[in-house]
């Protein structure tokens, strides 16, 4: 049998697969066991960078919640189960790394909502999105409810949420979900494309830039102000900074050497 999490890394940018294409990549507690160590280990290796998160097979992203499993769930092992995916969506948030979504196909109910934890979006032509969860008697618990009104607005988030709707990709970019929609299959090279042009830049500023952006969205912009001044002090005092500055004035490439 196929080990449920593949991980390959080429130089600072590792890609993780999410490997049961025989379910359509659904998760049950032993695949996010291994999502969870997965980016725990890449997280602990400072050379890794960028993170592209994708699917396995032509059909799915992650079509959401092993259904079978969830059904056999007791109260007490929903409880952890809910409390265990949104700790994993909020690690991808809160990564060091700059992690890419490349949604290849079905990003369903949980699969959306590690998609939205995710810092950048790029979708297949074919990829559908949707949070169906209420038509199963549930609702999003996985931070759907929350990340999706803050990305695509209020209305807009209830009308997908409450009806359980499913877009298709171009519908996902018009209204904000995704970054891009790129052909079937130029969507892995693609990503790794800016995942690449991401870490030729320097680590400590796309570090501290991810950093207030994603905790300057969850306070006031007086405050949220004060912290960019914060994290772009933090950067200034670096050397990369006087390499990047001395390496345009010389008209080269510059050697970041911050981690």
């Amino acid at each position: 049998m196929a080990h449920p999490v593949a991980v390959q890394i080429d130089g600072a940018v590792a890609t993780v697969t999410v490997n049961r294409p025989e379910v359509l990549n659904a998760i049950d507690g032993a695949l996010l066991a291994e999502l969870e160590m997965a980016f725990a280990t890449l997280e602990a290796d400072e050379a890794v960078r960028v993170v592209i998160l994708t699917g396995a097979g032509d059909r799915a992203f992650i079509a959401g919640g092993d259904i079978a499993a969830m059904r056999a769930m007791t109260v007490a092992e929903g409880q952890r189960f809910v409390y265990r995916g949104q700790a994993f969506t909020r690690h991808l948030e809160t990564s060091r790394c700059v992690i890419i979504a490349a949604v290849n196909g079905y990003a369903l109910g949980g699969g959306t909502e590690i998609a939205l934890a995710c810092d950048i979006r790029l979708a297949a032509a074919r990829a559908q999105f949707g949070l169906p969860e209420v038509t199963l008697g549930i609702f999003p618990g996985w931070g759907g409810t929350q990340r999706l009104p803050r990305l695509v607005g209020k209305g807009i988030a209830t009308e997908l949420i409450t009806t359980g709707a499913r877009i298709d990709a171009q519908a996902a970019h018009r209204i904000g979900l995704v970054n891009h929609v790129v052909p079937d299959g130029e969507l892995l090279p693609r990503a790794h494309e800016m995942a690449v042009r991401i870490t030729a830049n320097g680590p400590l500023a796309v570090r501290q830039a991810k950093l207030a952006i994603r905790a300057g969205l969850e306070i006031p912009l007086e405050q949220a102000l004060i912290l960019e001044a914060e994290a772009w002090l933090v950067n200034f005092a670096t050397a990369d900074r006087v390499e990047g500055l001395a390496a345009f004035l010389e008209r080269r490439r510059p050697v970041f050497r911050s981690g």
